[in-house]
């Protein structure tokens, strides 16, 4: 974690590249480098704050912070599409690949990496198969929901344009009802069934922050990330253009990996100490809330914003979301974990990640 908070160097060097007008790629590459560290800080102050809520609301607040950096990013090309109609489609075409990409991400890398390295150093290892049954329905549902808008929607939209957008507000609404009732059963779950309240409650007494400076953190922390994406999203259009690649893989594979690298080496960190519970409830826990809840509230935000986000995804994305959810699920279904399936979803995202690089801009 150290080496991660080194990059806070990355800060200064961004506004300095903005502000001396240097290539955009470099203004792209240190604004996201500076926003790893950043995403960092916020998920050390929210385990502080965690810390004094008790275990379930704490994890909650993890839960929620932990896709902050994201939602901000998605927030800021939401805005910037308004302010320069000449790119509004491609930028809300990254927003939709970014919530894709997030949830391809947990599933795949994070969970992939977690079990492949808790399997090496630990052999097999076991969790709570009732539990993991829940989330793995819980994301089929999930990206059901994403699906049916965009199949029907185009169907809908040759007809009536309208009539696309009051369906994303349907579907998200739904969407957001499900995930209160999600949270609802979570919360009421026995104390005795939570198998990851004891290492939640190990990692926060690490630190020795007090709350109002963990607040502090927090928030210095969500505004520097605020600046960062300014200055990111606002160089995406030249380095597409520069690079030759496309809004998707940006979306994709770039932007969640920037957003979520610390909570991503939490998740396997817990792993290799044999924490499978955990790691599990990092990973699928923060997919279900990107599926479940950041894209619909993002439908209702972007229509006060006054550029309307749909739930239509292309079909490229929907196939990568289906096997991902399909091969996750699979592999957690019998509340055991090997090496070996752990590479198995690795490949998957790999495979993945090549077929997005090489798809037209």
């Amino acid at each position: 974690m150290k080496v991660l908070y080194g990059l806070l160097i990355f800060v200064v060097v961004a506004v300095l590249a903005e502000l001396l007008g240097w290539s955009p790629l470099l203004v792209f590459l240190f604004s996201g480098l500076a926003m790893i560290p950043l995403a960092g800080l916020m998920g050390q102050a929210t385990e502080v704050l965690a810390e004094h809520t008790g275990p379930r609301i704490g994890g909650l607040l993890n839960a929620t912070l932990g896709n902050a950096a994201e939602l901000i990013i998605t927030l800021v090309a939401i805005r910037e599409g308004v302010v320069n109609p000449a790119v509004r489609e491609q930028l809300m075409e990254l927003v939709r690949a970014s919530l894709t990409g997030s949830i391809l991400g947990n599933i795949l890398l994070v969970l992939g990496f977690s079990i492949l390295l808790g399997g090496l150093k630990n052999g097999i290892q076991k969790f709570d198969r009732s539990h993991a049954g829940i989330n793995a329905t819980m994301l089929l549902l999930a990206v059901a929901a994403l699906v049916i808008p965009s199949v029907f929607g185009h169907t809908i939209d040759v007809v009536n344009h309208s009539a696309v957008e009051y369906l994303s507000l349907g579907v998200a609404g739904v969407m957001i009802v499900l995930y209160a009732l999600l949270l609802v059963a979570q919360l009421r779950r026995p104390e005795g069934k939570s198998q990851h309240d004891q290492p939640h409650k190990a990692r926060a007494a690490k630190h020795r922050w007090s709350v109002q400076i963990a607040l502090a953190v927090l928030l210095g922390a969500t505004a520097l990330i605020a600046w960062m994406s300014e200055i990111l999203v606002g160089s995406i259009e030249h380095v597409i253009a520069q690079v030759g690649i496309s809004e998707f893989f940006l979306g994709i594979i770039i932007i969640p990996l920037i957003g979520n690298v610390a909570e991503h080496l939490v998740a396997v960190q817990v792993a290799r100490k044999n924490q499978m519970e955990l790691s599990l409830a990092i990973s699928v826990g923060s997919s279900l809330q990107i599926a479940l809840f950041v894209a619909p509230l993002l439908v209702f935000v972007s229509l006060i914003m006054g550029n309307p986000l749909t739930l239509m995804f292309n079909q490229f994305e929907l196939i990568a979301l289906m096997a991902a959810v399909l091969i996750g699920g699979l592999v957690s279904l019998d509340g055991e974990s090997n090496w070996l399936e752990g590479a198995m979803l690795l490949a998957i995202y790999v495979i993945i990640a090549l077929a997005f690089f090489w798809l037209p801009t």
